[in-house]
């Protein structure tokens, strides 16, 4: 049966001033009695996965445009109700048109801090970054893709913190299983074939001067040597069968085969090393985390965490 009751009619040609949008309730900017619960200080809040597609400078200079999801947060003061959440997205806009790299991040920040009289104020940028991977052996090009996360962070002293968390995937073939398989051919005459496995690295690095997604792949690479592959003929197989057993490598040596690449290079200030061997022997992972000395990343992952650890098309 049709119902005929109406609750109210949109008025569409309702244009409200600015001295109307002065009146309107604005619950969240209200006094501290309107705060529910503890009267405390909120060290994080603002808004999450907002998409945009935005720009990026590359290491030849030129530019690129990639869909990108956002988090912005800022700090509450005790006494305050809450954050216009609107202004974070706003602030952001102001900047979309422009090319985004760390200097940028603090600008924006600073527009955070500004509009919304925080002490503490970040930006999360994460986006996928394709660099160009020729084949091993045919010579052919494709584009390999990598997780990367740009983490800037301003705080109530004006020290303004640089993070990248960069994703590598690799393959790690197993001393172990190489061993007993060469062992059983030569002692048994049996066919048999050691345990690689698509695995991933993620590596976390403060930094103070330049340092790009490239510099981070190419670290990557010279440490595990064995990425994965994007376009593959049959002499590329042969080639990355061949590498395999040049680059046998338990989780435990790609952690500390990364760390030796990382602690050398003085651009960065502090790091963490997550290894995942996603195991083809194995109905579980074998992981590993790695600290800079005197770290400050935190070496507790959660279950979670872990399992995102995967590379997903």
């Amino acid at each position: 049966m049709k119902s005929n009751k109406s609750y109210s009619n949109y008025d569409s040609t309702y244009k409200p001033t600015k001295q109307d949008i002065e009146k309107f309730p604005d619950l969240q900017n209200g006094p501290s009695s309107l705060i529910q619960g503890a009267n405390v200080k909120i060290q994080q809040v603002g808004i999450h996965n907002f998409k945009l597609p935005l720009k990026y400078k590359t290491q030849d200079g030129n530019t690129i445009e990639l869909e990108t999801q956002v988090t912005g947060t800022v700090s509450l003061d005790a006494h305050k109700k809450g954050i216009n959440m609107s202004r974070i997205m706003r602030s952001f806009y102001d900047f979309k048109d422009d090319t985004f790299d760390f200097d940028l991040l603090e600008k924006i920040l600073l527009s955070y801090k500004e509009k919304l009289a925080s002490f503490n104020a970040k930006i999360l940028l994460k986006f996928s970054y394709p660099i160009i991977q020729t084949s091993l052996r045919s010579d052919l090009e494709g584009y390999q893709y990598y997780n990367v996360n740009m983490c800037a962070e301003l705080n109530k002293n004006g020290d303004f913190k640089k993070t990248y968390h960069f994703d590598f995937v690799y393959s790690s073939a197993c001393p172990c299983s190489y061993e007993l398989s060469e062992y059983a051919k030569s002692s048994r005459n049996i066919a048999a074939v050691p345990h690689s496995q698509r695995s991933v690295a993620r590596v976390s690095v403060e930094f103070n001067e330049n340092l790009i997604v490239e510099d981070l792949q190419e670290m990557c690479k010279t440490a595990l040597q064995t990425e994965t592959q994007v376009i593959v003929k049959r002499e590329d197989e042969m080639a990355f069968a061949e590498l395999n057993g040049s680059y046998l490598k338990f989780v435990e040596d790609a952690a500390r085969l990364l760390y030796e690449q990382l602690i050398n290079d003085n651009r960065i200030i502090d790091f963490r090393i997550i290894c995942s061997h996603q195991e083809s022997l194995h109905s579980h992972d074998a992981v590993s985390v790695l600290l800079a000395p005197d770290s400050r990343f935190s070496s507790d992952i959660s279950h979670e965490f872990w399992s995102s650890l995967i590379h997903s098309s």
